[in-house]
């Protein structure tokens, strides 16, 4: 090796050099491909420290695990607390990665175009530093990318629906990917995915954000350990390896520590940020604990647009409400369908381009194949909600003929002296609302109700406390969750028919949380 290459920041490709044994024997040991990542790195990547300056990476315990995740499986996924040396330990694998394991193209995906440089920079401070009989020659060398001799690639950019298209990538890695917006992560993660399915790995860090976005998606999936036969698995149903380190696992933090920090930012933001948590901030109908906790389902079957999440059974009865709507484009109109006496959603339906008429003929067609398997009318009971756009709904069904749907058109109980009845259904007040969201919030956090639609539980994340009352966020829809609603409402309706059905939806007020604060407003 020339004298003169030594002092240059960049390597000079396709050189000829001579090389000691101790050398050679370095070379090899960083170049093992069981063990060279971790003795790379710690032996020739270094950092910056931010008050210490120019260091070895010394990784700690909690650290070497997150790196051999990142070496032992192709697709890991790690939940992180801030500043724990995430983006630290991933530029010094992604180093070693580019420099010994050649013809592979690695992308750094970052959600910000600053934490994208951030992490080349690390790589680049590191590459710069590492003595030549280590670290591979460039060929090209700039900011945002890096192409070694060995026909391996680093390149960073910005995460955004097309980033990595048209690439063969060999390692992604995805840098706080909770903080990508959720539509482009979503588009990111779709487009990506069959770039890696010819042998590529991924590797995905963030602290956590909302939890449904696509972070938490993919890290519910990595944390289902279980196979058909109810055997723990390595990794998740998705293939992903989950990590999760722990904010008093480094060294420099403690009880103090902590208590440091919640005085400076606050306690939810700790749980968030250091404690890793997946946290909802509104006031939601369903407290918070109860709604993460919700696991969905994919559903099973789908006839058209219904979904279904089970099959029904000859033996049960069944709830079927819809929620009518324009049709126009606007707000959905839904149907909610569930299983007495467990109480378990089966199945259903949305959609906000389908006009009124065609609701009440899905409507028809739910209770008719239920009506098939049942074997019987009195196992079904259907019912629309009837304020203003439920007076259309009412029209169609006549039009339709109750004849010819299978099932009871149920209605709401007559009240003692309030005269007759003028329209079918079920009305909705601002003091029915609350009464039957009093009711189901009480079903869900005794686990009486089983949730299985991933689009309702998202729908109640954002349904919350408003003008005394509960309603979507602006923005959102509450579609699903009012059909919902409405069938809570006729298992109530027949709760005095059935001694089952009614022991099993009777409160057990001890153990559910109290409405939110709107309940006492007069």
């Amino acid at each position: 090796m020339s004298k003169s290459l030594e002092t240059t920041i960049v390597k000079t490709p396709y050189q000829k050099a001579s090389y000691t044994q101790h050398q050679i024997v370095e070379f090899a040991r960083c170049s093992d491909p069981v063990t060279g990542p971790e003795y790379f790195m710690s032996n020739y990547f270094f950092i910056q420290h931010p008050t210490k300056g120019k260091m070895l990476y010394q990784p700690f315990e909690y650290q070497k695990r997150l790196i051999e995740n990142y070496h032992n499986y192709r697709f890991s996924i790690s939940l992180m607390p801030r500043q724990t040396g995430k983006s630290t330990s991933a530029a010094g694998y992604l180093l070693w990665y580019a420099m010994f394991v050649p013809d592979s193209t690695i992308l750094i995906a970052a959600h910000k175009y600053t934490g994208a440089q951030e992490i080349m920079q690390r790589i680049r401070y590191a590459y710069e530093l590492c003595p030549d009989f280590i670290r591979a020659g460039a060929t090209s060398y700039n900011k945002g990318s890096i192409d070694f001799e060995n026909g391996s690639r680093l390149v960073s950019q910005t995460t955004t629906e097309t980033t990595g298209r048209g690439m063969s990538i060999s390692l992604l890695y995805a840098d706080e990917f909770a903080f990508v917006r959720p539509g482009i992560a979503k588009e990111f993660w779709t487009s990506i995915s069959p770039t890696l399915s010819t042998g590529g790995k991924a590797i995905i860090t963030s602290t956590p954000n909302s939890d449904e976005d696509q972070f938490a998606l993919i890290w519910k999936g990595a944390n289902k350990c279980i196979d058909e036969f109810g055997n723990e698995t390595a990794l998740g149903t998705n293939g992903f390896r989950a990590y999760q380190a722990n904010w008093w696992e480094h060294p420099d933090r403690d009880e103090k520590w902590k208590a440091e920090e919640i005085g400076r930012i606050g306690e939810e933001r700790f749980r968030r940020e250091h404690g890793c948590e997946f946290l909802i901030y509104d006031e939601t109908l369903i407290n918070a604990t109860t709604l993460i906790e919700l696991a969905s389902i994919d559903p099973i079957e789908r006839q058209g647009q219904v979904r279904w999440y089970a099959k029904p059974q000859r033996d049960k009865t069944y709830v079927v409400a819809l929620d009518p709507s324009l049709g126009t484009g606007g707000d959905p109109a839904a149907i909610q369908i569930l299983e007495l006496p467990t109480l378990k959603q089966v199945g259903e339906w949305q959609h906000n381009k389908t006009p009124v008429q065609r609701q009440v003929v899905i409507l028809k067609e739910i209770c008719n194949y239920l009506y098939e398997v049942t074997g019987t009318e009195n196992s079904i009971y259907y019912s629309v909600e009837n304020n203003t756009l439920g007076e259309a709904a009412l029209v169609a069904i006549a039009e339709v003929g109750e004849e010819n749907i299978r099932g009871l058109f149920l209605s709401e109980p007559y009240k003692s002296g309030g005269g007759r009845r003028s329209r079918k259904g079920f009305t909705t007040t601002s003091k029915s609302k609350i009464a039957v969201c009093a009711k189901f919030k009480s079903l869900v956090e005794q686990k009486k109700l089983y949730i299985a639609s991933r689009n309702l539980i998202g729908e109640l994340k954002t349904f919350v406390a408003m003008e005394n009352s509960f309603k979507a966020k602006i923005g959102e829809t509450d579609d699903l969750v009012m059909a919902m609603l409405l069938v809570v409402r006729m298992v109530q309706a027949l709760q005095s028919f059935d001694a089952q059905l009614d022991d099993h939806v009777k409160d057990m007020d001890e153990y559910i949380q109290p409405m939110p604060f709107i309940m006492s407003m007069g």
